[in-house]
């Protein structure tokens, strides 16, 4: 769906900037609804929350479906559209990564977080690929098999069961349970570091975001060799995913995260002063590799660390530094594209995020001396518990 949004609206209007509106129009809901999403994902049953709102996807993508077949070059309903499903994303993500944490022990956590991630990356690779190919037949095909796909999964999401109940928040909906994740995520700096780390690579590593400018201006490659080039992540990400499964992680852990966000800045920095398709296509895979060990570390801590009645807040803080800064991270490399050229959107923020992975090493020693994922425990939930300045009780 994202794919061809993206290629879309780029062929519309030839402009990069376009690109990143997008994006802003996907991160502007996750940002204003922040506190009413994980306050709903932690009162009410997580399954139904995440079903409703995947409904809710699916009729944006029935909206984007009218769009194509009516032929309209109006880009701006293309903006709109995104917004609607921005908010859908907004208030499902929460509810749908809290999920995760009570399909097993906790001591399994890690290795589920493996089979989580592997099952995404699995489908980032048969999307991006079906929807060159469908594009190339018309975006209403491409929108009309995504829709029916968002529809469908609501149903099996339903009939989850859980290894062990999770624990419900009772708060009422008030301003003080609204804002406690944020206040978590403030006085627990192995939490804080985790996510703010992967804030600012990713605000500043968008080249996903701008494939299709790339593919087009730089490449000069068509539909379906842009869909590949849009696959190329997931296959690093499911190849990883692969390695893991077998390899999991057991020791160093916080310099491993460390090392692998400056290893995604390297692999951006590649893909923005390339112009052969083979090398861009093997920058894509090394970016994505790194950024789903980084996505298994973070998966594994937040749950590990963060009381069950409190996972949906903490997560849905975490959905505005980390998933949403997907969308203003596409917003980011537009303009900086607009302003500077693609190569040097591209490589200066892959730069940027190399220095802001260093730079964390030192802001955030509790995160870097994290050795092994059995060493983390909840935190004590109270509201008005003193800053924490250390890092996590151990066993």
């Amino acid at each position: 769906l994202v794919t061809v949004l993206f290629k879309q609206v780029f062929d519309i209007t030839g402009d990069e900037l376009d690109i990143g509106f997008i994006g802003l129009a996907q991160f502007v809901p996750a940002l204003l609804l922040v506190l009413v999403s994980g306050w709903v994902a932690d009162r009410f049953d997580r399954r139904r929350v995440t079903a409703l709102f995947m409904a809710g996807r699916a009729f944006s993508g029935a909206a984007l479906i009218a769009f194509s077949v009516s032929g309209s070059t109006r880009a701006l309903w293309l903006f709109v559209i995104a917004a609607v499903l921005g908010t859908a994303d907004a208030m499902l993500a929460p509810a749908r990564r809290s999920i995760m944490p009570f399909l097993t022990d906790k001591s399994m956590v890690p290795q589920v977080v493996v089979v989580w991630t592997g099952t995404f990356v699995a489908a980032s690779i048969i999307g991006p690929v079906a929807g060159g190919f469908l594009y190339s037949i018309g975006p209403s095909w491409a929108y009309g098999v995504a829709t029916a796909f968002q529809f469908a999964a609501a149903v099996p999401i339903l009939l989850i069961r859980y290894q062990r109940e999770p624990e419900r928040s009772t708060d009422r909906p008030t301003w003080t349970s609204a804002v406690e994740g944020l206040r978590f995520v403030r006085r627990t700096p192995v939490v804080l570091g985790t996510i703010s780390l992967d804030l600012f690579a990713v605000l500043f590593g968008g080249a996903i975001a701008l494939i299709p400018a790339v593919a087009s201006e730089r490449l000069g490659v068509g539909d379906i060799a842009y869909g590949w080039l849009r696959a190329a992540p997931g296959i690093g990400a499911a190849g990883m995913a692969l390695w893991l499964s077998f390899r999991p992680l057991r020791r160093r852990i916080g310099p491993t995260l460390l090392w692998v966000v400056a290893i995604f800045g390297a692999g951006n920095i590649v893909f923005g002063i390339t112009r052969s398709y083979a090398i861009a296509f093997l920058a894509l895979v090394v970016v994505s590799a790194a950024d789903l060990v980084s996505m298994n570390i973070r998966g594994a801590i937040i749950p590990l660390v963060t009381p069950d009645e409190q996972l949906g807040r903490v997560n849905a803080v975490e959905g505005v530094f980390i998933g949403a800064s997907n969308e203003l991270g596409a917003f980011e490399s537009g303009v900086a594209a607009r302003a500077l050229g693609l190569p040097w959107a591209i490589a200066g923020g892959g730069l940027i995020t190399v220095v802001i992975a260093a730079g964390s090493a030192f802001l955030f020693p509790s995160l870097r001396k994290i050795d092994t994922f059995e060493e983390l425990e909840p935190i004590d939930a109270a509201p008005n518990a003193p800053a924490q300045a250390e890092p996590p009780r151990m066993v």
